[in-house]
């Protein structure tokens, strides 16, 4: 395939070239593998009296009236009528040509998705096109894709480029997976995999066996990951690291615990131990459902580094997590004569200063921060693990930073990755097969039960009720209110009217309110009084998500339940259950349920276990939202499902065991088509 410069396409000129480049497309032959994430079904219109809310649709009318009204904000809203029914259209941002274009009886064409008002449905920023009666445009008879783009690029231009991209160089586009691998595994031709991929028809796409002409591109592309995965533990583990054989203070720091450690702990620290004797680096993925202990191992692999006159580091999402880590390991450390320091954004500069100098010179055994850990300024004497708590918060090239600042030594820090959240098996081979993974299955014993109902928001009265008698019992409460719509905006707001209602029904208990338009010193205040009990209730959107151990909170509710994914509905679920009180997690949701959520809701319902639970998200949803694909540090997939396409990875695996030996030159091929650039992140 040659790379031909993407200005030899009409219509693409120095500045679309630019957006294009930061989609990764630098040659007119990228376009073909700019896959969409989705399609829009534009092939046929669809009366207004049959819409139904929560559906993309599309729709044809005449214009009955549009104006330009001002309701708390300017808009333009648009009466729309068909012979079954009247639709209203509301756009946010507009110009003043557009309103002049749309005088009452114009046939307009919409697309977009409905949503419910009490007068029936309504469209916000549909997308749509005047008729011309004398000029009528034919309706598709293929899908129209949507792809990933870029600020300043708006879809329609970008189909017409990978339309253009895909004429010219169709017939130029190289087979790269072996002749051998295409006939074993029944593929059709990469070229016809392109040409449905970007433009199925709804018989192809709707049809059960949809996926048979895209086998080909599922297949390449998961060999190229699995490939790309390998690549970076070769290249990782030839990397020189700390032996680090001491290890007696363990069994110090174990006898020191107030609680026996589980079998589950016990034998991960032994795999940790093994690991960490090497004179390669460790790079070990920790799985621990909510509350199995994690802190505990990470705190026992932070023992042997400082039994080894080395330093080792606790990266956490939040400063109030670190903070929380800090009171723990604190606890556990000082009596043993290991100094703990906690570096933050907010101390004053003489603080900052003398715990600076304590990394520096070493008399820090044990540093726990967040993001400021790998800021230039932070010189570590002698730097030997690195741990990071809730990997999917960070970008892995801020975890790449931190690995290197060994200090005055030759080599990269041991890893340890830390994730509440369960990872199915077939996804954890695919995301992260260049790290080995720990699995803690078992909680800690002590821990009050956890009941879950489910309720719908008629009945949000009983919940309150509820509240009440849990409140006068001295206990604590979470009240969630999840995203509404893609809108920090709206979502602020439904959480400040939950916030305002409860505080007028429930006008003796003291109430909290955190969101994500506060400042980061208000959100943190208001965590810390509801851990010591200032707030009896605390009101919050999702970002209690990752939290602080509140041992006295014993009732979660969460609002608009049915929108969450069920890995995020039991993170949420984990922030109680945490002291020795039964404790209940109450899921409401707007009816009517269509029957996915309702799956999901009664899988929350009846078990507590994250590993079964995280595999029914991915059978429900797919891996995007399990493993936040827009992290720098997945090898993100685009058109690889892995709950639907995991039956090829044995043979996957197979083909790739032997790849480079058998196909010499072909690997780099096709990690350079299908991962690109992301194989920088992940070579830490």
């Amino acid at each position: 395939m040659k790379n031909v410069e993407l200005t030899g396409l009409k219509g693409v000129g120095p500045a679309v070239k630019a957006k294009l480049e930061k989609l990764n497309i630098k040659t007119q032959s990228d376009l073909l593998f700019l896959l969409p994430t989705r399609y829009e079904n534009r092939t046929f219109i669809k009366n207004i009296g049959l819409l139904v809310p929560d559906e993309e649709a599309q729709i044809e009318g005449r214009v009955v009236v549009c104006n330009i009204v001002y309701r708390g904000r300017r808009m333009m809203v648009m009466q729309l009528a068909d012979e079954t029914g009247f639709l209203t259209v509301r756009f946010f941002t507009f110009n003043k040509y557009q309103a002049a274009g749309l005088k009452p009886n114009t046939i307009v064409r919409c697309f977009g998705k409905t949503r419910k008002i009490s007068s029936g449905v309504e469209m916000i920023h549909p997308s749509y096109q005047i008729i011309n009666n004398n000029d009528l445009k034919p309706l598709p008879k293929t899908l129209t894709p949507v792809y990933p783009t870029t600020k300043g690029l708006p879809q329609a231009k970008l189909r017409q480029i990978v339309s253009l991209g895909i004429q010219e160089q169709l017939k130029q586009t190289d087979e790269l997976l072996p002749e051998v691998i295409v006939k074993e595994m029944g593929f059709g031709t990469l070229e016809e995999a392109l040409v449905k991929i970007h433009n199925p028809t709804p018989e192809e796409f709707y049809n059960a066996d949809r996926f048979a002409p895209l086998k080909r591109l599922v297949a390449e592309e998961l060999i190229a990951n699995q490939l790309a995965l390998r690549r970076i533990k070769k290249t990782t583990q030839s990397n020189p690291a700390q032996a680090l054989v001491r290890n007696t203070l363990i069994k110090a720091l174990v006898g020191r615990l107030p609680f026996t450690l589980t079998h589950s702990q016990e034998r991960v620290v032994n795999e940790i131990k093994e690991d960490l004797k090497k004179p390669r680096p460790m790079m070990r993925l920790l799985q621990g459902d909510v509350g199995s202990g994690k802190t505990v191992v990470a705190a026992l692999a932070m023992s042997i580094a400082a039994d080894n006159e080395t330093q080792s580091v606790l990266m956490a999402p939040t400063e109030l997590l670190a903070e929380q880590h800090l009171d723990n390991l604190r606890g556990w450390f000082e009596p043993l004569g290991v100094k703990t320091v906690l570096l933050k954004s907010n101390l004053t500069q003489k603080e900052k200063g003398l715990i600076l100098s304590d990394i520096k010179n070493g008399e820090a055994s044990i540093i726990v921060g967040t993001h400021a850990l790998f800021q230039n300024k932070v010189e570590y004497k002698n730097l030997s693990l690195v741990i990071v708590d809730e990997q999917h918060r960070f970008g892995v090239d801020q975890r790449l930073s931190l690995v290197k600042k060994t200090g005055d030594n030759d080599s990269v820090a041991h890893q340890l990755i830390m994730t509440a959240t369960p990872i199915p098996r077939t996804l954890a081979m695919t995301a992260y097969g260049d790290l080995d993974t720990s699995v803690l299955d078992e909680l800690p014993k002590g821990r009050g039960q956890i009941k879950t109902i489910v309720i719908p928001d008629d009945k949000r009265s009983e919940v309150v009720q509820k509240i009440t008698q849990e409140t006068n019992k001295g206990r604590q409460v979470y009240w969630v209110c999840p995203l509404i719509e893609e809108s920090d905006e709206l979502n602020y707001e439904a959480a400040e009217t939950t916030f305002k209602t409860l505080s007028s029904e429930l006008p003796t208990k003291k109430i909290g309110l955190v969101h994500g338009k506060l400042k980061p010193n208000m959100k943190t205040k208001t965590m810390v009084d509801f851990k010591n009990n200032i707030h009896e209730i605390l009101v919050a959107t999702t970002v209690i998500e990752v939290g602080v151990d509140v041992p006295n909170a014993t009732i979660m509710v969460i609002e608009n339940s049915e929108r969450l994914g069920l890995s995020q509905l039991h993170q949420l679920r984990g922030r109680i259950g945490r002291g020795e009180h039964e404790s209940l997690c109450v899921l409401i949701y707007k009816k009517p349920l269509n029957d996915i959520a309702k799956q999901r809701l009664n899988t929350v319902r009846k078990s507590v276990d994250g590993f079964y639970i995280s595999e029914k998200d991915l059978e429900l949803r797919g891996p995007g939202e399990l493993l936040g694909t827009r992290q720098k540090g997945v090898i993100g997939l685009k058109i690889a499902d892995i709950s639907r396409d995991a039956y090829m990875l044995p043979a996957i695996n197979r083909y790739c065991a032997d790849f480079d030996n058998k196909y010499p030159g072909l690997s780099e091929r096709l990690i350079d088509r299908w991962v690109g650039q992301q194989i920088v992140y992940r070579n830490v």
